[in-house]
């Protein structure tokens, strides 16, 4: 293999391995749960919204290709 291809390789063996690296989980006795009662992000709130959003860019722009295609 080229000298490229393994620096590339190796680089996202790297950043695969830091984005599956999982915090330590804090010892003590707690309840198990975040304990707020509060979704884990903000976003969780807006899934649905966010989805609807994207299937409306996709049609959108669907619609947009095939009238400059044709």
């Amino acid at each position: 293999m080229r000298t490229i291809n393994k620096l590339v390789l190796a680089f996202f063996l790297f950043a695969v391995s830091l984005a599956n690296a999982a915090p330590p989980i804090p010892g003590g006795g707690g309840n198990g749960g975040n304990g707020t009662g509060s979704p884990a992000s903000p976003i969780d709130m807006y899934v649905y919204v966010l989805g609807i959003v994207a299937i409306g860019f996709i049609v959108y722009f669907t619609k947009k290709y095939k009238s400059v295609k044709a």
